[in-house]
């Protein structure tokens, strides 16, 4: 191993590689640190996991010093090779004390020893220069946001970090978007043009500070610059940064929010667009320009105590919000505190702390400017730079050519981001365990590209990879390497080119990230998805079988997988759409899941019905309730149902019955969503949707605000058919429309619509049941993302004796079908290999 001369440069070179071992223990006498009577032992050490970019070999080079050990430290591609000299007793303290003292980032998956031959004439503890080769067993740290110490440093008038947005340190700052491949060092991130000035050298090569090989690190002169643009700027091409310092860029940033403009932030995985939250004007101005009408935006606050007084803060929600991974966390709002503009169809909020020293300088200067104004502490929103439906601006030049028309100034900046990734969005989630976990409804920055393990499904020494393509909408990827599992950021809907595109980039960057080389592709079923097609290319490419599952086998394996349950087991799959086996729209179904053998079936399912127009009639829910209005047994109340819709829909309503008694393009689905949609027009909440599952997210919000929820329960719509139970979720819309025509309260109507569907499902559930199954039944699909059923089902199955399974590393939705795609292709080779 070469030595790196800039880590330490008094140290003595060792004479042995790192990579060597002759695997013999060996005694010598020697001076170093022990007596010279003392018998002094080498021992090799492999740290695997989540090792490099978090500050692991200062952490070991300060740990070997403080047990007077000598030898060496360094990256390679299989992780982090040690090398520990000294007497027996502290070679052997050495390990435990790793594991029990690890830096707050770090990660240990795999720690082995071996003994070697001591080096005579070795006096100190080095850190020496990183190696790489083709392939490797390391885990990349995600985007990581800024620490204690470092905001610290930005708020010290005298420290040369005073308010300077690109401050970072080995225990926060980028990881994943600015790194290219591993060994993760500064030539391969995004930070390699810049050079060091003497200051920030000296910490990047002093084993004893906590920016020692921080690979982002820098300072105002020598790192990342910002500058400020308007929109006369962009017309007249004055884009690129003047001689204004950044401290100016901030305030006419901060001075430009508070006159109610709409400004483009270049931040660390692309660009945000921020406005003032607590402006109504601007921000329906937003909804206009971006094309988002009715779909809830994310706020940003410099404190938990700001978002305090505007939404209800449970002490796990603050934990969340304020963790190292920084998600936006969905909250319950607080009355009129703030405009209704920002989240029109909730009553929850998604609140964020800032994600990095950028939105800390600007909101602490917004925050001094409405003091000395008299107005109140800052909140702004934070949503993603992109119009409706794409992906994030990456680039200064994309992002000034694609959000020209949205927004009236850019902050900017010159640090290139490699990977776009979208903030992360989740709830807390304390239905399933003792410790409050993350609900994932967006899984990105902070968590990607953590690994998930799979060692349920294969042992820990296995060596075949797989990659599986997912679903096209909330598009994310996965790879596998060994044992673990890399599920990619959130992409989005890849019905649109730029998102396709996006896909891609993130497929190509994991792949090149992680250097492995997969032995079988997984996608879904729908023969007409692009994620399909992109599996099926790949496979070519690579030379690879290719494998197809079933959408809601994927869910159901994906919530079975994270939770490591490998025996077959039931689970509720309750989404909008999948392919079905039989050429129909699946989406509410009963899954029995044998992952351990790579099989499944359809034990259950929703009673289909028909969609007339097919995709119009998702996005014109009332059509659906007119579809199921025809199939309620009360001929009278049918009547009545299709009379309203006439008398509402005009010529329309007459077209769609026309198109349901003669079945023209009127496919029909099991789909639980849909059922949530028709139910949801019924009761007068939306006719039309402007964003996937608004009409349920609307049902939902109205649910949750009923105060009176006492009603008597409803007959039991699980229904026999041969070898399959069927729900009859007909049954419960006509139970919804006989509230209504009797006057019950809307709101009142909605509550019981969720009580009655929890409790018919876990009857469903239970009738299902065999012997050999699990006391396991995993909740997985996007209608789980509704809070209130998902409490309700929780509370209906633990009642009935099993336990529920939420997910808790993936989104329940489309976002975590790659998983459930890896996990069922890896046990598929198992179980070959096997037979």
């Amino acid at each position: 191993m070469h030595r790196d001369k800039t880590a330490q440069p008094d140290a003595k070179a060792s004479t042995k590689p790192c990579a060597a071992t002759d695997n013999k223990r060996g005694a010598a006498t020697g001076t170093n640190t022990a007596s010279a009577q003392t018998a002094v032992l080498r021992r090799r050490l492999l740290a695997q996991g989540q090792v490099q970019g978090v500050g692991f070999r200062p952490f070991i080079f300060r740990l070997a010093k403080d047990l007077a050990l000598t030898g060496s430290v360094g990256n390679t591609s299989e992780g982090v090779c040690i090398e520990i000299q000294g007497p027996e007793d502290k070679l052997d303290a050495f390990p435990e004390l790793l594991r029990k003292t690890l830096p707050p980032l770090a990660r240990l998956t795999g720690l082995t020893q071996a003994d070697m031959t001591p080096l005579a004439d070795e006096t100190e503890f080095t850190i020496v220069m990183s190696q790489g080769h083709q392939g490797h067993n390391v885990l990349i740290s995600p985007d990581v946001g800024i620490c204690a110490d470092c905001e610290a440093d930005m708020n010290d008038p005298a420290n040369r970090r005073y308010n300077y947005a690109f401050t970072n340190c080995t225990n926060c700052g980028p990881r994943y978007t600015i790194t290219r491949s591993i060994p993760y060092d500064r030539e391969v991130t995004s930070m390699a043009c810049f050079p060091m000035c003497p200051d920030c050298r000296k910490e990047y090569t002093n084993p004893l500070d906590r920016r020692f090989h921080a690979q982002p690190v820098a300072c105002p002169a020598c790192g990342p610059r910002l500058w400020f643009l308007t929109q006369e700027d962009v017309l007249a091409d004055k884009t690129l940064p003047d001689k204004s310092s950044m401290k100016a860029a901030v305030e006419r940033a901060a001075d430009a929010i508070i006159k109610g403009k709409i400004l483009a932030l270049r931040g660390l995985g692309g660009f945000q667009l921020v406005c003032d939250a607590r402006n109504a004007s601007v921000v329906q101005l937003l909804r206009q320009r971006k094309k988002r009408p009715h779909k809830a935006f994310a706020l940003m606050c410099s404190s938990l105590e700001t978002i305090a007084s505007l939404c209800r803060l449970s002490e796990n929600e603050a934990g969340l919000l304020a963790s190292p991974m920084r998600p936006a966390v969905v909250l319950n709002m607080l009355p009129h505190v703030l405009p209704e503009e920002l989240a029109p169809d909730l009553a929850t909020l998604a609140f964020m702390l800032p994600t990095t020293p950028l939105h800390i300088v600007l909101l602490k200067e917004l925050a001094k400017k409405c003091r000395s104004l008299g107005l109140e502490e800052p909140v702004l929103v934070m949503t993603s730079g992109n119009m409706s439906g794409n992906p994030i601006c990456l680039g200064n030049r994309e992002a000034i050519q694609r959000l020209k028309d949205v927004a009236d100034c850019f902050l900017l900046h010159d640090r290139d981001i490699l990977c776009r990734v979208d903030d992360s969005v989740v709830a807390c989630n304390e239905e399933d365990s003792a410790k409050p976990a993350a609900f994932f409804l967006r899984r990105a920055r902070g968590y990607v590209p953590a690994a998930i393990p799979l060692e349920a499904v294969v042992p820990k020494n296995w060596s075949e990879n797989v990659f599986a393509a997912g679903s096209d909408l909330k598009a994310a990827c996965c790879f596998t390497r060994g044992h673990d599992a890399f599920v990619g950021q959130h992409t989005g809907d890849l019905e649109q080119a730029g998102t396709a595109e996006f896909y891609e980039e993130v497929v190509a960057h994991l792949h090149a990230l992680l250097e492995v080389q997969p032995a079988l592709v997984i996608c879904d079923a729908h023969p007409d998805f692009y994620s399909s097609a992109t599996a099926a290319r790949l496979a070519q490419e690579w030379d690879v079988p290719l494998m197809t599952l079933q959408h809601h086998a994927a869910h159901a394996a994906s919530v079975l997988a994270e939770h490591g349950i490998t025996a077959p087991s039931l689970v509720l799959v309750l989404d909008g759409f999948g392919f079905g086996l039989d050429g129909t729209a699946w989406g509410g179904e009963l899954i029995r899941m044998d992952l351990g053998m790579a099989r499944w079936s359809r034990a259950g399912h929703f009673v289909p019905f028909a969609m007339p127009g097919g995709d119009a009639a998702t996005r014109s829910p009332w059509r659906l309730a007119l579809s199921l209005a025809g199939m309620i047994q009360d001929k009278e109340l049918a009547a009545a149902l299709k009379a309203r819709w006439e008398a509402e829909k005009g010529k329309e309503a007459g077209f769609v019955s026309t198109m349901l008694q003669r079945h023209i393009n009127s496919p029909l689905t099991s789909s639980c969503g849909r059922l949530f949609d028709a139910v949801a027009a019924q009761l007068g909440l939306c006719d039309s949707i402007t964003y996937e599952g608004q009409a349920a997210i609307r049902l939902e919000t109205l649910a949750t605000s009923c105060t009176s929820k006492s009603l008597p329960d409803a007959a039991d719509v699980v229904l026999h058919q041969e070898d399959t139970l069927l729900f009859d979720g007909c049954a419960l819309f006509e139970h919804v429309c006989r509230l209504q025509q009797e006057g019950a309260d809307p709101a009142l109507a909605a509550f019981d619509f969720h009580a009655q569907l929890a409790r018919n499902l876990a009857r469903l559930v239970l009738k299902a049941h065999k012997k050999d199954d699990s006391r396991y039944v995993g909740l997985a699909g996007g209608v789980i993302n509704n809070a209130l059923l998902r409490h309700m089902l929780v509370q209906e199955l633990s009642e009935r004796g099993v336990t529920p399974l939420i997910p808790c590393q993936v989104p329940a939705g489309d976002g975590g079908i790659s998983l459930g795609q890896a996990a069922f292709a890896l046990a598929s080779l198992r179980t070959k290999k096997q037979n």
